[in-house]
């Protein structure tokens, strides 16, 4: 089949490039369509060897730094791409994604990782964060966007969702029935060692709804060592935050990353995801995950098996859950927490996504 792989941005590589692999893998002949496109700073040697078109918003005054500011055209950006001819269209969502037009006799599959949250459930949050004449004009742009990403939901033809969790946003933005097929984990990028050092690890973005400072805060509260592996707009605050036990370190490769994973004491996972690919990189590589009980941790970590949850989003109900971790007195086998990450190894979601294809295309119902 003709294939066609719409992917909201290419500007970093995060958990939905890494499902975008897989699909690449999956469809080697793919063209992928996105709104912007930075080879300077997006390394995926899978991805950048398939053709690459973007829509104009990519040809927009210093897009690939400031492509959130050219929200509001990507709806209409979508409609501009061309994708007649293709016989199976797979649009990536979390950003505006499947909103593109297809030919009647196309099947459009959308993999969602998420409803896109700023106009859905995290809207008053976004909006809390914003000063007063950002939220004047912001308020009619997100309305515009719900009416519009609600409307594009009837463009698509199958719904697959990347965790219980987000199939419940899409049943809840969309009122569209989906398939779970959690994204895949390369557990063979990752090894283990029986022996853990003595520091506990935060890695990912460090934004606001990923709640990276209760991680500073309770680390800072209990004295104990913290390492801090990723970059984001709250960079600058968390390193005036960090205490002498916090170390900060940005952004770093996947080699340093997968070293971390594979020394830490445990994993600290203090913000609400749709699924959480690095709660499975760590836990492949033997660590255990210390997570906020919501979202898609309580589909990957098992409580006193290979984790703990805690229930309240605050520094202090996280520094109790690192107390409780440290004199539980549980044995958290390195051995038995990597097996279990095994079950969302890459070749299980090739196969999923393989069946999915072809219930979709032999008119199955879900």
């Amino acid at each position: 089949m003709k294939t066609a792989l719409v992917h909201y941005w290419l500007v970093n590589r995060r958990g939905g490039e890494r499902v975008l692999e897989e699909l690449c893998h999956m469809f080697p002949h793919a063209d992928i369509y996105t709104h912007v496109y930075d080879p300077a700073q997006f390394a995926s040697s899978v991805i950048t060897r398939h053709r690459i078109h973007t829509s104009f918003i990519g040809r927009l005054p210093r897009a690939r730094r400031l492509y959130q500011y050219y929200l509001p055209l990507m709806p209409l950006a979508l409609e501009q791409l061309d994708l007649r001819g293709y016989d199976l269209v797979i649009s990536s969502e979390s950003g505006p994604a499947k909103g593109i037009i297809t030919s009647p006799d196309t099947l459009h599959l959308c993999y969602c990782h998420s409803p896109m949250r700023y106009v859905w459930d995290m809207y008053h949050d976004y909006m809390e964060q914003s000063g007063r004449i950002k939220r004047l004009l912001t308020a009619p742009v997100m309305h515009y966007l719900r009416l519009w990403d609600r409307a594009s939901a009837d463009r698509v033809d199958r719904f697959a969702a990347n965790s219980q969790y987000v199939a419940k946003r899409i049943d809840k933005c969309y009122r569209r029935a989906s398939r779970i097929i959690h994204p895949p984990v390369n557990v063979k990028q990752f090894s283990y060692s029986p022996q853990r050092d003595d520091f506990y690890l935060y890695a990912g973005e460090l934004a606001p709804y990923k709640r990276p400072e209760l991680a500073v805060q309770a680390c800072n509260a209990l004295a104990k060592p913290l390492v801090v592996i990723g970059g984001g707009s709250m960079e600058p605050m968390l390193r005036r935050m960090a205490g002498p036990t916090v170390h900060i370190m940005g952004r770093q490769p996947d080699n340093v990353l997968a070293d971390h994973y594979s020394r830490c004491k445990a994993l600290i996972f203090p913000g609400t995801e749709d699924f959480g690919i690095i709660p499975l990189e760590a836990m492949a590589s033997g660590a255990p995950v210390i997570a906020y009980g919501r979202g898609g941790a309580l589909e990957t970590v098992q409580d006193n098996r290979t984790g703990l949850f805690f229930g309240q989003q605050t520094a202090q109900c996280l520094a109790e859950a690192i107390s409780r971790f440290e004199s539980s007195g549980v044995d958290f086998s390195a051995a038995d927490i990597a097996a279990h990450a095994a079950a969302w190894d890459a070749p299980f979601f090739r196969t999923r996504m393989e069946k999915l294809i072809g219930d979709a295309l032999s008119g199955t119902v879900w």
